[in-house]
């Protein structure tokens, strides 16, 4: 799935308010982590992640590792504050950030 650049705008609205969910620090991108992030992008389908890590490579690095294993899309990144969406067709309605 490739979003246009109308979806993107659509979700990047939705996004603005929301606060992260996920926060990556120095320790990386642990199995509990990637546990969480699977459920945050299952129940609320659009989260903001923020990588608190000050080595822009190592950055994108970390947010390229993130969409290959989550299979999720990148709607935007500045920053350290990525948006990601996974759309999930049983969502429920009152934890979904599409929904609302």
């Amino acid at each position: 799935m490739t979003l246009s650049t109308a979806d993107k705008k659509h979700y990047r609205t939705l996004a603005h308010t929301l606060n992260p969910v996920i926060i990556i620090g120095d320790k990386g991108l642990s199995e509990s982590l990637m546990d969480e992030l699977f459920r945050a992008l299952r129940d609320h389908e659009l989260i903001k992640v923020k990588i608190n890590i000050g080595d822009r490579d190592d950055r994108a690095q970390i947010v390229e590792h993130l969409l290959a294993q989550t299979k999720a899309e990148l709607v935007q990144q500045i920053g350290k504050v990525v948006v990601l969406l996974k759309k999930n067709p049983k969502a429920k309605p009152k934890l979904s950030n599409l929904v609302r």
